[in-house]
């Protein structure tokens, strides 16, 4: 497989070393793995703090910033960051107000966040942690106790940032955080698989000609292979295994969602159908976002997610927000 990168064992670093120097706004640390906003600590503001493995940008480094992450910690590729990372972001960005810990469910990530919480909390940093499981797609998989957490993580950092930008207490971020992710469903889909760079290979194969239905954002099985699909028939399947989940009762929010390979005009083209599924299901849609924010490496395909919301957490999803992936209102 042909990739951009030097060697597999310092892609991180790399990585890393290039955001630093595209991004002055934000602090990197390539040594420590950190990526921390660079007026943090801001007084009298709860801090957000989210990692995981590499490999999903720009989650989750892509959304430090004012609005949303104070830090991130990034993991090896598909690999947890350490609790050691966790405790060194929190301390780093704590004013006093506490920290808040958005964790996708997967139990490396569950296990070194926890361990982390109460590291910090015995140097006297305050932590409450929010665990992020929207996918409708299946109940336990390869790296997980229930549902893998995956297009919700940006609906919690987002809305969650912004009431703590605004200066609302911890208990109160975290109760948005949790309610965002109690209002989100995902369902993903795989067109080709991901290559990591340590295995230079596919990580899972899929034969052409069909595709991966509920697939998770490392690879891991979804609910059955099928021959491909058209755009209008995926959007169907997806948006229907959301809704009859979620059974939103208002608007939402929908973020159609690409997995690393899939270009914008295909994006675009597939938030078309998903728009279509949602009108004929009567859902209003208030806000969209399309583009590639929760990806798998170089997986082709895509995901839909939905957040059921009402009067505050749109006022907090419009809030400002400026990181690298994310911006708008500034």
């Amino acid at each position: 497989m042909k990739m951009l990168i030097n060697v597999p064992e310092t892609v991180v670093a790399d990585a890393l070393r290039g955001m630093a120097a595209a991004h002055p706004e934000l602090t990197v640390d390539v040594e420590r793995r950190l990526v921390v906003r660079r007026d943090a600590p801001v007084a009298g503001r709860v801090a957000l703090v989210s990692g995981g493995g590499s490999g999903h940008e720009p989650l989750h480094a892509g959304f430090v910033g004012p609005g949303m992450l104070a830090a991130a910690c990034p993991g090896e590729v598909f690999t947890s960051p350490v609790p050691d990372q966790m405790v060194r972001a929190a301390a780093a960005v704590d004013s006093g107000e506490g920290v808040l810990f958005v964790v996708k469910n997967y139990t490396g990530d569950v296990l070194n966040f926890e361990m982390a919480a109460e590291l910090a909390e015995e140097e006297g940093i305050r932590v409450q942690r929010v665990l992020v499981n929207d996918d409708v797609a299946v109940t336990d998989s390869l790296y997980t106790a229930g549902r893998r957490g995956t297009g919700a993580t940006l609906f919690v950092e987002k809305i969650a940032g912004a009431a703590a930008e605004e200066g609302a207490p911890l208990d109160h971020v975290a109760a948005v955080a949790r309610r965002v992710n109690e209002s989100s469903r995902s369902f993903g889909v795989a067109l080709s698989p991901c290559t990591t760079p340590a295995k230079g290979s596919p990580t899972f194969e899929l034969p052409a000609g069909e595709l991966e239905l509920g697939v998770g954002i490392h690879g891991e099985p979804g609910r059955e292979r099928r021959p491909m699909m058209t755009s209008g028939e995926i959007a169907d399947f997806a948006v229907h295994a959301v809704l009859d989940d979620l059974e939103p009762r208002g608007p939402v929010i929908a973020l159609v969602n690409g997995m690393g390979a899939t270009p914008l005009l295909e994006l675009y083209g597939f938030n078309a159908e998903v728009q279509r599924v949602l009108g004929e299901r009567g859902v209003p849609v208030v806000r969209t976002l399309v583009g590639n924010y929760v990806t798998a490496l170089d997986m082709a395909g895509c995901s839909v997610t939905l957040c059921a919301v009402d009067e505050e957490l749109l006022r907090l999803w419009d809030a400002p927000v400026s990181t690298p992936a994310l911006r708008w209102g500034r």
